[in-house]
């Protein structure tokens, strides 16, 4: 697969909630950076999948739908919006994402989206 098209498959496994699905994505030593003030940051895909389950059932409904992906050699950026539930509100997050990938798997992921966004539309701000 081109670099492109692992990003776009690793994006749409979240739809399917299956952990393990997502982080086949991913390298061993893959680093989940999040800009955001709210996002926890990882290292290793043994901690990243650590995770996900709790991030996913905090998210359910969970999709990715891509706006823009621009793929340079190994390196892609995508626009996204993120549409999920969260303790029965509606969230709909525009972000962006940058994504290394390496031998078609995701070395590094940095996260671009608001925080405060999301405070405001599950009524915590």
């Amino acid at each position: 697969m081109s670099p492109g098209d692992v990003v776009r498959s690793y994006l749409a496994a979240f739809a399917s909630g299956d952990a393990d699905l997502i982080a086949s994505h991913v390298a061993d030593d893959f680093e989940n950076d999040h800009a955001s003030a709210l996002g926890e940051s990882s290292t290793g895909r043994t901690e990243y999948i650590g995770r996900l389950p709790g991030f996913l059932e905090s998210l359910p409904g969970l999709r990715y739908d891509v706006e823009r992906l621009i793929v340079e050699a190994d390196q892609v950026a995508v626009a996204y919006r993120l549409v999920a539930m969260s303790d029965k509100h509606p969230v709909d997050l525009r972000g962006a994402m940058l994504l290394d990938v390496d031998d078609g798997l995701i070395v590094r992921r940095t996260d671009y989206w608001d925080s405060l966004t999301v405070l405001r539309q599950t009524g915590k701000a």
